[in-house]
């Protein structure tokens, strides 16, 4: 293995400036976003959710965001998985996309609400039949003895649902409601360009932040 602290990467891809930006922070990660969908970065979509446990731990996964809302983000999962569990304890969370190959993060943090069950059940019924077995399928996050119980499980599932399986009750969306925003664009000698929008009496107020 080489040796990490000995790592090193010039970041000079591009930069971010105040009087560029949008003054509104979902419309600059929208923009962002379809940059990173335009230049076909792998599964732009994905970011790393963080939660807190009842213990006051944290803990963080990587989901996909599936919808862009002007109230907020959106995802779906199980309910009764450990995040479902630690969002119904503490219902606010942190959001971070990583966009490598354009030097980029966004950081996102605020409080998390369910979507309602329509729009939960019209995304269910958007996904692949495997998918939506799978969800019938998976205890997500508890113990299984081995992979045999899932394939079991969803063979169950596919017997007892057929080709058309609702939405089970313990699954569904989620809404990340933002109240604070940061862009970050690597730039050259580590001086990044690091944007924060946070809201102030119901107006976003944009702020530079020392890298």
């Amino acid at each position: 293995m080489d040796k990490l602290s000995d790592l090193r990467k010039s970041y000079e891809r591009d930069e971010l400036d105040e009087q560029l930006a949008s003054p509104e922070p979902l419309r600059q990660f929208r923009e962002w976003l379809q940059q990173a969908l335009d230049a076909g970065i792998p599964e732009p979509n994905a970011m790393t959710l963080a939660t807190v446990g009842p213990d006051g731990r944290p803990s963080t996964r990587i989901v996909l965001i599936k919808d862009i809302e002007e109230r907020g983000l959106v995802w779906y999962t199980n309910y009764d998985s450990r995040k479902g569990r630690e969002l119904a304890a503490h219902p606010f969370a942190a959001l971070q996309f990583h966009w490598v190959e354009m030097e980029r993060v966004v950081r996102i943090e605020g409080r998390v609400e369910k979507v309602d069950a329509a729009q939960s059940d019209a995304y269910f019924a958007s996904r692949p039949l495997d998918s939506r077995l799978g969800a019938w399928a998976s205890p997500q996050s508890q113990v299984i003895s081995s992979r045999a119980v899932l394939v079991a499980n969803a063979a169950k599932a596919a017997a007892q649902h057929g080709l058309n399986p609702a939405r089970p009750p313990h699954w569904g969306g989620y809404r990340l409601v933002p109240e604070r925003w940061e862009f970050w664009q690597g730039r050259k000698s580590r001086l990044h360009d690091r944007l924060v929008y946070r809201l102030e009496q119901g107006q976003w107020v944009r702020e530079r932040l020392a890298p």
